[in-house]
């Protein structure tokens, strides 16, 4: 490139072409000097690439600029990567530091934590959590208690269920807390010769709260309902009386100010299985396994079928069932306790707390009815 032919125009370093070709117009090039060293550029012609004197300006002070800024900008940049390097390494340290110290913590906590077996572990700590996430629940289950003291009311709680439902637990966790002097838990055993010629309900009502007290049945009269049946304890008849008998009976008790709670945990063929299970591997637990327990699976369809039967007809407006899916414990007697606090308007109320029913396991009578239709793992 000859710069004879070209031009200097009246911005410093920006020439134009003294000839003008036909095609492409007059032709404007960069030149300017950097650090000892000279640069030129092209920049474009007139015609061509329709440029304007002010477009020629711009786009030399953009060639300029990229020559004399780009060594300013890469040392600013390395200084940026630099200092996020340090910036990463110092936050790297606070989080290698919190981790050892979180480490720290939980060592002093669970001790010699590598001799135990991961899942025994795992299963105590979430016991932990799901203990706590209970205490809000139970506090409200100690201000109903007092609210029942305070009015004289009466409170009848009863638990049913197939074997390994859940019942237990759920009646400790509930009552954990609870004043002892005002709250009784009844699990009948089998009847004498004397309670078999009384009144069917006789030995129930003989157990029944007095002002100011809960009475939490393991089992109840719905024995008659499914139990006996089953295993011949009760004939048909004594049966079917019972079956048209019980709800007018229950709906004298609320109209006499009784507060009936019923409570149905309802666990699953598989889940009761993988109970039974662990009741005869654990030492622990064997004490729970009882010849009723061995012959649960086997006569699962016959429960089944009394199960339906005694839902269907027994549960009313005035003392309704709730069923309470069980196969997952915690989220069982959570619900349990929501049903409970939820029966009465007590002093004090949380309203903070959720006691919004999870439908995926406070069920209702209809809905568990209609899964039983269609399949008899209930």
């Amino acid at each position: 490139m000859n710069l004879g032919d070209f031009e200097k125009t009246n911005f410093s370093g920006l020439y134009i072409s003294k000839e003008s070709y036909q095609d492409f117009g007059n032709k404007y090039i960069a030149r300017f000097q950097h650090n000892k060293k000279r640069y030129v550029k092209v920049l474009g012609y007139t015609i061509k690439d329709n440029l304007t004197r002010k477009d020629a300006i711009t786009l030399f002070k953009e060639f300029k600029d990229s020559v004399v800024l780009k060594p300013e900008k890469k040392v600013e940049e390395k200084n940026i990567k630099q200092e996020n390097k340090l910036l990463v390494k110092d936050k790297d340290s606070e989080i290698v530091k919190k981790l050892q110290e979180e480490n720290q913590f939980l060592k002093s906590i669970l001790g010699d934590y590598e001799k135990l077996n991961p899942q025994v572990l795992s299963e105590g700590i979430q016991k932990i959590y799901d203990l706590e996430a209970l205490k809000k629940y139970q506090i409200e289950l100690i201000k109903l208690q007092n609210y029942l003291e305070k009015e004289n009311k009466r409170m009848i709680i009863l638990f049913e269920g197939r074997d390994a439902s859940g019942k237990g637990g759920a009646i400790r966790r509930i009552t954990r807390y609870m004043n002892n002097k005002h709250y009784r838990i009844v699990a009948l055993g089998k009847p004498d010769d004397t309670q078999r010629n009384q009144w069917f309900l006789q030995r129930y009502i003989t157990h029944f709260p007095t002002g100011g007290e809960i009475v939490l049945f393991d089992r109840s009269w719905y024995n008659r309902a499914m139990v006996e049946p089953i295993f011949g304890f009760c004939t048909p008849e004594e049966h079917e009386i019972f079956m048209e008998d019980i709800v007018n009976f229950e709906q004298d008790l609320v109209r006499q100010g009784m507060i009936l709670i019923k409570l149905y945990f309802s666990v699953s063929k598989e889940e009761q299985k993988r109970r039974f299970d662990r009741r005869i591997e654990d030492p622990l637990r064997h004490w729970k396994f009882s010849e009723v327990d061995m012959q649960a699976q086997d006569l699962w369809d016959e429960f089944s079928e009394k199960k339906y039967e005694m839902l269907r007809r027994t549960t009313s407006r005035s003392a309704p069932w709730h069923i309470v899916r069980s196969d997952d414990k915690h989220e069982a007697r959570l619900e349990a306790m929501k049903i409970i606090l939820n029966s009465v308007d007590y002093d004090g109320r949380n309203y903070s707390l959720d006691f919004n029913a999870n439908e995926e396991v406070n069920i209702s009578v209809q809905k568990e009815l209609l899964q039983m239709r269609k399949s008899k793992d209930y």
